[in-house]
């Protein structure tokens, strides 16, 4: 789900019909799984009106359902074919385009008439090139979390005596976490790809959040907020050894030993004889409810699921102890309570802000215009986004454009890499700039809830992250 998805379909129903009244749109239901068990609806005026301008993908649900074989494929084919279908519109993030593009090539190589066009969706913001400035969702979802830490940073210095560690949506990359960070100037906010370029262990991450702990509790400030991205462990070198070994040691028949044993007692003992040392040293200073996330069930192909592993409160234990240990040396006199939030599924369906759904809308009536130009295996894209609407530029490029081939599962896969947060880019050099005065002193800002009426430059506004690389 990604706000504005639904004025991607509006978009594309008005383009389709302002052509003809007599063009028809189906829209399949719950992702690529309507495509082949030929699931769907008709949409009519009434039925896409009734969804203008609204959050979420309930119009027609979505799925996780991935087309990738020749069997697959030819399915989709013959379902197009039994409806008349003479082009498809994939509404995704990574993983679906990297679909519609193979999907694309099938539909050409058999000479089917069917165009694949694709259109750029995640919140997480990692869809991007300098083709795509911002897949579509980003602006509203992270405008949805800095409204919410906004609010909890109002309470936290009204209150004064709690630090709050929120983690944000954001697996394989930092954009939201740094978004929020810039929209609300937080005390701490951690970037994953600044962990892992400069190798930070769980140790060291610790030791800079609990520096700015102490510091504001000398000037009397025992309360803060801290910003945690999703999948901040994976980034952690050392933790990412430990995963590894942890997936090596449950791998196969040791898995059904190992969830045989009957007491934590037994199976800590079972981790230990089987991890190295090194990773040993990690996995003992985790806190025990963390060890067993390590533990919970694993994905289907058979890792440690690390979205279910609270990162939050895995970092606010660690601070309490390095904290502890600082007090018993005399170094550190605060007090220290943390309270825990993970803001997630409350940005995913938002009513979309003024910038996603204008923006939504364009990506679908452009969508149309390739199809009418007769483009396929194409990504609808509109540039010059930080300008007024007025301005934008609409377009195409070829999503095999942004892929690389990776190897999976002993075959190479045509992959669509995730865009990671640049460590040189704009938006990370003003947070770092800035983010030292921010641990110390209480500059949050607090922004309030998302302005649909009223003067451009306050309802229009598109994301920090957009506006600095766009300067």
């Amino acid at each position: 789900q990604a706000p504005g998805g639904h004025n991607v379909i509006c978009g594309l129903y008005d383009a389709l019909k302002a052509l003809s009244p007599e063009n028809v749109l189906i829209g399949f239901k719950g992702g690529p799984s309507g495509l082949l068990d030929n699931d769907f609806i008709v949409f009519e005026d009434d039925y896409i009106n009734a969804y203008r301008n609204t959050g979420g993908f309930d119009i027609i649900g979505s799925g996780r359902t991935k087309l990738e074989t020749q069997e697959q494929f030819a399915v989709v084919v013959e379902n197009c074919k039994n409806h008349g279908v003479n082009a498809l519109v994939i509404i995704g993030g990574d993983d679906s385009n990297t679909n519609a593009a193979v999907l694309a090539e099938y539909c050409a190589a058999h000479n089917t008439g069917i165009q694949v066009i694709g259109c750029p969706k995640t919140i997480d913001g990692d869809l991007k090139n300098e083709d795509i400035e911002c897949s579509f969702g980003f602006d509203t979802a992270t405008k949805t979390y800095s409204e919410i830490i906004g609010n909890i940073q109002r309470d936290a210095n009204s209150a004064k005596k709690y630090w709050h560690f929120i983690k944000v949506m954001g697996r394989s990359a930092s954009h939201v976490a740094l978004e929020c960070a810039l929209e609300t100037q937080p005390n701490i906010c951690l970037i994953g790809e600044e962990v892992a370029a400069k190798k930070m262990s769980l140790a060291e991450i610790t030791d800079y959040i609990a520096d700015s702990v102490a510091a504001r509790a000398a000037k009397g400030w025992n309360f803060g907020v801290a910003i945690i991205p999703e999948g901040i462990v994976e980034f952690v070198p050392e933790f990412s050894v430990l995963i590894a070994e942890i997936n090596e040691l449950l791998a196969g028949a040791k898995a059904d030993a190992f969830n045989a044993l009957a007491t934590w007692e037994e199976k800590y003992a079972f981790i230990k004889a089987g991890l190295t040392e090194a990773s040993m040293a990690v996995f003992a200073i985790l806190p025990q409810t963390i060890q067993q996330q390590l533990f919970l069930e694993r994905d289907p192909h058979g890792n440690v699921q690390v979205s279910l592993i609270e990162s939050e409160k895995l970092f606010s234990e660690m601070v309490k102890n390095n904290l502890a240990a600082r007090k018993a040396a005399g170094t550190y006199n605060g007090k220290f309570s943390a309270l825990h939030h993970f803001l997630g599924y409350e940005g995913r369906c938002a009513f979309p802000s003024n910038f996603d759904a204008d923006y939504c809308y364009s990506l679908g009536y452009n969508a149309f215009m390739l199809i009418q130009y007769g483009y396929t295996g194409y990504l609808s894209k509109v540039s010059n986004l930080s300008k007024p609407a007025e301005e934008w530029v609409a377009g195409g490029m070829p999503i095999t454009k942004m892929m690389n081939i990776e190897r999976r599962h002993g075959a190479d896969k045509p992959v669509i890499r995730k865009a990671l947060v640049e460590l040189e880019g704009a938006p990370f050099k003003f947070f770092a700039e800035n983010r030292e005065t921010w641990a110390v002193e209480t500059c949050y800002v607090y922004p309030g809830a998302i302005q649909y009426f009223g003067p451009s430059e306050v309802c229009d506004l598109t994301t920090r992250t957009l506006a600095l690389e766009k300067a």
